[in-house]
């Protein structure tokens, strides 16, 4: 049996998240490793490792759902919103699960630069208003 990713761990709540969306196919959380304050990751249940493994009508549905988080997060921060998708490692993709990035932007930067991350947030509290603001139905 293969072990299950960080992403799996994630879906079947044996280790915990800031989860701002969730429906039967979808999760959306904050990532753990943040680019920007309210940096959200949206993850398809379905453990594809790499966007091209997945059926296009799945695919579709992935994007509507990042449609909506990137849309509530421009209303809720407003800025700008990079949006990305790494596949394979080559390509810097860390967790072999199918995410999207959304990262909310107010100020220029390189997106790909590791030393751009901010890391953490402030606090705990901190964290968690954006969770609250981020929040989706």
């Amino acid at each position: 049996m293969t072990e299950k990713t960080l992403f799996e761990k994630i879906i079947d709540r044996e280790i915990p998240a800031d989860i701002i969306y969730e429906d039967a196919d979808h999760i959306a959380f904050l990532d753990i490793n943040p680019f920007e304050k309210g940096h959200t990751l949206v993850v398809p249940k379905k453990p594809y490792e790499v966007m091209m493994d997945m059926p296009i009508d799945e695919y579709q549905q992935l994007q509507a759902i990042v449609h909506q988080v990137a849309t509530h997060t421009n209303k809720q921060l407003g800025g700008g919103i990079n949006i990305h998708q790494n596949n394979y490692p080559i390509a810097a993709q860390v967790v072999p699960h199918v995410h999207v990035h959304v990262i909310p932007r107010n100020e220029v930067k390189d997106t790909y630069r590791s030393d751009n991350h901010i890391g953490s947030y402030d606090s705990e509290s901190e964290k968690l208003s954006f969770v609250e603001k981020l929040k989706l139905g």
